[in-house]
């Protein structure tokens, strides 16, 4: 339960005063709980196996929980069989999840076998604490009194016990038969290489064996969509070890869905009144400096490179040399477009677009196919706009952007407001520039129509923002696009445009990625359609293919009229039977095939053959080419004869 709007165990006891809440197992919080109990039995069941296993961090993760042990072999897939073994005689225990508030000293004494667990203590309460302690540790140490929960038997007994900050099941027979070990994995105690490595086993947990098992079926799709096996089935891109880890590089199929996708962006940003600009690659640390990045984002930025120095002939330097860096964001070489020149309110709202490439020192392991990189394309646009054009700029860029996507066949979206929280050392800036921009975000937001959650305490520390989440064809979230209000980086450049009342004032300044990137909305475009794609974005959008070779001219002359009509259209002259020919082209994805034999010559027509594997026979050629060209226009996806009507 929710008891004065913290989450408490219900063994907590209440008063007449408290503000409680019920907590049902299948909501966010209702499943957190589940799975660090049932992450909590994983622990124990462990140790009941290896004595010697030490504790680390078990927190509840997206999906699931994981905890991370000490021992001195890793685990096997037969360790993981015995651990399920034990984990379920646990569950049929029953045993009661009971909190014991603990000072510092009776938390030493009972983890004092836990060298892992003894650092945290020593963490509690300081700035390595929570959250900062490690990945997960706030489920340990977080806010609030030191605690222990302990597993205690029907006799009252005690089980075992962790150092936790809970809250827990009433007993573990509430963890029912819904949960799974998914696999094993390695990871360096509280993040770091410096640090010992420890053994990580990874689960899941839902409130019924149903759900387990639609969670499984989930799992096995998206594996059929991953997007790095179907890149390099499709021969859409590739990672070359000559080149680099998170570098990619686009194969002629992935160049020809790229060029769609920011084709049809451009075209839409150019009719919303936008205007690319293009900047390098690269920039003298001065930029990175006056924008803050390089004290901010450092790390997260590559090394610099050194230029411009000289030398006599002697060796010795006549110049120092300057350090140059690799950009990891477009904005300031933005503002500095800006800044070239006096502006006026007339100008205002300055809407600038770039697909710019950046770059991120992003660590190697830390990287995934193209949702994670160290080189991608941002679809960034810039804003400048007045005060008072903040909401309506706002509320056109957030139409435009779920406009965008519908194109691309996305429709499930929904909306996060990050918002200050009262802590007034976190921001900079003014209450009223605070409320009035969060309250301007509020309201665009709400006449969306879309469901809005507020988020307390997550906005950047110089404005709020709205991030769009989107559901793809399986039910996963992915956030895309976000709209950041900042009037931090105007003031550092010291950006201003002249009013109409003759007086000098600085522009607010919008974010927007739209895409996020192009290189992670791709891959998310090819998982969700599992690279069947809509004709439009298809790499070959038409293949032809003859029933027998004396067939191929007239063919032939088909695709040839489909090509002069703007279609991507191939004619397969393979010697393989057509059989095979259509199982290729069905595995590669193609989304129609024509198919001709002597009644389509002698009538002047073609047989459509759709991905669901029926046909449409005798369709005269003007037509056949008016409704692919139609199919194309409209952005359908195309399955069946009924898509293609």
């Amino acid at each position: 339960m929710r008891v004065n709007g913290e989450l408490k165990d219900l063994a907590t006891t209440l008063t007449e005063t408290d503000d409680v809440e019920p907590v049902t197992i299948d909501s966010e919080d209702g499943l957190a709980i589940l799975r660090h109990s049932t992450a909590h039995v994983l622990a124990q069941a462990v140790q009941r196996i290896n004595p010697q296993a030490n504790l680390g961090i078990g927190p509840p993760v997206t999906d699931g929980f994981y905890y991370d042990f000490g021992v001195d072999t890793p685990f096997t897939p037969e360790d993981i069989k015995a651990i399920s073994k034990e984990m379920q005689r646990i569950i049929r225990e029953g045993q009661r999840f009971v909190r014991r508030v603990v000072t510092e000293d009776e938390a030493r004494a009972a983890m004092a076998d836990e060298p892992f667990k003894l650092e945290l203590i020593d963490l509690a309460g300081g700035p390595g604490s929570g959250a900062n302690a490690a990945e997960g540790a706030s489920a340990e140490i977080g806010a609030g009194d030191l605690t222990i929960y302990e597993n205690t038997t029907r006799d009252g007994e005690v089980a075992w016990k962790d150092l936790c900050r809970g809250p827990h099941l009433p007993n573990t027979r509430m963890i029912g038969n819904g949960w799974d070990l998914t696999r094993i994995a390695a990871a360096y105690w509280r993040g770091s290489e410096k640090n010992p490595q420890l053994q990580r086993i990874y689960g899941t947990a839902w409130p019924s064996k149903d759900e387990l098992r639609a969670y499984q079926h989930r799992l096995e799709e998206a594996a059929k969509r991953d997007h790095r096996r179907l890149g390099k089935e499709l021969d859409l891109f590739s990672f070359p070890e000559e080149i680099g880890s998170g570098l990619s590089v686009w194969h002629p199929r992935g160049g020809v869905v790229r060029g769609e996708m920011e084709q049809h962006a451009r075209k839409r940003h150019i009719e919303g009144g936008y205007t690319y600009v293009y900047t390098p690659h690269i920039s003298k640390e001065d930029l990175f400096l006056t924008s803050n990045h390089l004290i901010t984002y450092k790390d997260g930025m590559f090394p610099p490179i050194v230029m411009d120095e000289e030398r006599d002939d002697e060796g010795n330097i006549t110049k120092q040399g300057q350090d140059y860096y690799l950009k990891p964001m477009n904005c300031p070489m933005h503002i500095l477009i800006y800044k070239e020149r006096a502006r006026s309110y007339r100008d205002l709202p300055l809407r600038l677009a770039e697909n710019g490439t950046v770059y991120r020192n992003e660590l190697s392991g830390a990287l995934h196919g193209l949702t994670r990189v160290r080189g991608f394309t941002q679809d960034d646009s810039h804003l400048f706009v007045t005060p008072d054009q903040l909401e309506e700029e706002v509320g056109k860029v957030l139409e435009f952007i779920l406009s965008m996507l519908r194109d691309f066949g996305l429709t499930d979206f929904e909306l996060e407001l990050s918002m200050k929280d009262d802590e007034k050392s976190k921001w900079i800036g003014t209450d009223e520039f605070w409320e009035s921009s969060t309250d301007a975000l509020r309201r665009v937001a709400v006449a969306s129509g879309l469901k809005l959650t507020e988020v307390p305490g997550e906005a950047a520390f110089y404005g709020p923002k709205i991030d769009l989440k989107t559901r793809d064809a399986i039910g996963r979230t992915w956030q895309l696009s976000t709209v950041q209000v900042d009037p931090n980086l105007p003031d550092r450049f010291d950006l201003e445009f002249m009013d109409r009342d003759g007086q000098k004032k600085r522009p607010i300044m919008i974010h927007r990625a739209l895409f996020g990137s192009i290189e992670r909305f791709f891959a998310i475009l090819l998982e969700h359609y599992a690279g069947d794609f809509p004709v439009w974005l298809s790499p070959v959008q038409v293949v032809g293919i003859p029933v027998a070779e004396d067939f191929a001219d007239y063919l032939g002359d088909v695709i040839r009229t489909l090509r002069e009509s703007g279609v991507r259209a191939e004619l397969d002259t393979s010697d393989d039977r057509m059989q095979k020919k259509i199982r290729n082209h069905t595995t590669g994805k193609v989304p129609l095939m024509l198919i001709a034999g002597e009644k389509d010559r002698d009538a002047g027509t073609v047989s459509f053959r759709f991905r669901d594997g029926t046909q449409q026979n005798g369709v005269p050629i003007s037509d056949a080419v008016a409704r692919i060209r139609a199919a194309i226009d409209s952005h359908a996806l195309v399955h069946t004869v009924e898509d293609l009507a």
